[in-house]
């Protein structure tokens, strides 16, 4: 399986973006497929998981009410809706999906995602 996202850009604080990753093959149901960033000069975060069968979500506080993530089963994608976005949201944003939330084995290109203040 190979993962394309798209959907990154610049926009202003407050500002709504929307994020897509297409699956080149299917998911297996147990499978989770996750939003990871990276800003500069920081670690990759995890920001939103979903478990590909059960649609079962996670988030950390630091996204929690702003971002929402969600699947479209039938065209292989999952989405990543930020809205309120702020400028510490800068950072380039991957798709990635594995086994299980964290453990993921493939990663997409990542998309950058620039909020200015």
């Amino acid at each position: 399986v190979q993962l394309q996202a798209s959907g990154g850009g610049l926009v202003q604080t407050g500002d709504s973006l929307r994020l897509s990753c297409v699956a080149s093959g299917p998911f297996l149901s147990s499978w989770s497929v996750g939003w990871v960033r990276q800003g500069p000069g920081k670690e990759r975060k995890l920001v939103a998981n979903i478990r590909w069968g059960a649609g079962t979500t996670y988030y950390p506080d630091s996204v929690k009410g702003r971002f929402t993530i969600s699947r479209d089963k039938g065209k292989k994608s999952v989405f990543l809706q930020m809205d309120s976005l702020k400028p510490e949201d800068t950072a380039v944003y991957y798709c990635a999906a594995g086994t299980s939330i964290g453990e993921y084995l493939v990663w997409g290109q990542g998309t950058q995602v620039t909020v200015s203040s």
